[in-house]
């Protein structure tokens, strides 16, 4: 065995303990009928982290959700120019959380955890609006100018380097902040490769073009993209809610039409949930894991993805950028998550059984719409998929700025890399993509709590100013 070799294995190994720390059962608790519930690493910190940041925020998701949608279609306007207004971050954020999540990742939750999945990625969104809500008033309030797109940036990586630096200087990292901006980089690398699989096997199996084609389609199209200095979150404003609002309305149609099966797969959702089908097998820990690495990986809260878009916002109060991202979860995992799997879900058992993947979601969709169904997911992947690349290189900006500094060489060279990536993912699946998408939101995840928790009061107290504020008007 030569060298190369040598470290080939030896990182192959290191991959292997880092996902096994962040996503291997640390905890195992012995379960009725033979099964076993194991608790990740991610899952003992984020669903206490949700639980605290819900009490704390008294329960914000349900008592505030009536001002989340009062903020979002109120006017917004922006003082600073090439700033983005709150609901077009928004926006940018729903673009990568109703993005791959919503389509691959349901597909993946329930063909590796049944129907069952579904309950948990419910919970995940119900505890993780109050965790997006704090991360993201946080980015508003450590915010600072961008001198090279204009308007404003942040995001963990300037949150966390203030709380251990306790200093505006910038000619000093802190550790964390940069570990957690790598981290990131790497997470996004490993979506774009995810990203040009989907789309390149959908339009194979619907349309049966060649991947290259697809690929170099598809690239060419994001390069002409992501290349130009300000023209993401234009296309942003325009493909995200058509897409959204189509995928949203075929869902109701496909509903509508199965109305009779829907309390027999709600029944099986939470039946699924809590095990009853899975425990003789000892599949009920795969049931919830899958449901919380999905539901993660789907709406992100807490990884610190989406306070890169919030930073960014020219918006009146750090609360309402706050408000607008815990909306933002809502819509991912309790609408958007929910039409996936409804579709699948209200497919016969008989006719996706043993499927997998996308050829689970199309086979479901062909049983209700005919061949059209097959072309639309298709398309509908296409504008998912396309809209998260362009969503997380706008969310690469400011970690790229704080670990290379505001120069355009390190902005430009990233986003060639992410279009490689793209590239190659188009033309082979790699079968440890998920998984390094999954070690690169992990690590995200652990970097960002370690700041996010000792100063979540700063975020309580941002909601209550702007409580006392609406209650005096």
């Amino acid at each position: 065995m030569n060298f190369l070799d040598t470290l080939g294995h030896f990182g192959m190994w290191i991959f292997k303990t880092v996902y096994f720390l962040l996503w291997g059962d640390l905890i195992t608790i012995p379960l009725p009928g033979g099964s076993s519930l194991g608790l990740s690493l991610l899952i003992i910190i984020l669903i206490p982290s949700g639980i605290y940041f819900t009490i704390r925020t008294k329960f914000l998701p349900f008592r505030l959700f009536p001002e989340m949608l009062k903020v979002a279609v109120e006017n917004h306007h922006t003082s600073e120019k090439d700033s983005i207004s709150g609901l077009q971050a928004l926006i940018v954020s729903t673009a990568t959380r109703v993005g791959m999540g919503n389509l691959v990742g349901v597909v993946a939750a329930i063909s590796a955890g049944g129907a069952g999945a579904v309950f948990w990625m419910w919970l995940i969104a119900l505890l993780g609006s109050s965790t997006a809500f704090v991360e993201a008033t946080l980015a508003q309030l450590y915010k600072e100018k961008d001198p090279l797109y204009g308007g404003y940036r942040g995001g963990p990586a300037y949150y966390i380097h203030h709380f251990f630096m306790k200093t505006n200087s910038r000619k000093k990292r802190s550790v964390i902040a940069i570990l957690f901006a790598l981290s990131g980089l790497i997470c996004w690398c490993g979506i774009s490769q995810v990203i040009g699989n989907s789309v390149s096997s959908a339009f194979e199996n619907a349309f049966e073009i060649p991947p290259i084609y697809t690929t170099v389609i598809l690239v060419a199209v994001a390069a002409v993209i992501v290349l130009r200095k300000n023209a993401t979150v234009k296309v942003l404003d325009v493909v995200v809610p058509i897409m959204a609002a189509c995928y949203f309305f075929i869902t109701i149609f496909i509903i509508i039409k199965n109305a009779g099966q829907i309390p027999s797969v709600i029944e099986r959702i939470f039946a699924e949930a809590f095990g009853i089908r899975q425990a003789a097998a000892g599949g009920f820990g795969a049931v919830i894991m899958n449901g919380v690495k999905r539901g993660l990986f789907s709406n992100e809260a807490g990884s610190g993805s989406a306070p890169c878009a919030a930073a960014a916002a020219d918006i009146s109060h750090p609360a309402k950028e706050g408000l607008l991202q815990s909306l933002g979860v809502f819509i991912d995992t309790i609408v958007i998550c929910s039409c996936s799997a409804m579709i699948m879900l209200l497919a016969p058992e008989k006719l996706t059984n043993g499927l997998v993947g996308m050829d689970l979601l199309q086979t479901a969709m062909q049983h209700h719409l005919g061949d059209s169904g097959v072309i639309f997911i298709a398309v509908i992947l296409w504008l998912f998929s396309f809209s998260t690349f362009i969503g997380i290189l706008f969310y690469a900006r400011s970690n790229v700025a704080y670990l290379f500094g505001d120069n355009w060489i390190s902005q430009t060279l990233y986003k060639i890399l992410a279009l490689v990536m793209l590239f190659i993912g188009g033309l082979a699946a790699y079968t440890f993509v998920w998984d390094l998408g999954d070690i690169g939101i992990g690590l995200m995840t652990i970097f960002n709590m370690i700041a996010l928790i000792p100063l979540a009061p700063q975020a309580m107290e941002a909601l209550k100013d702007y409580e006392r504020q609406k209650n005096n008007l």
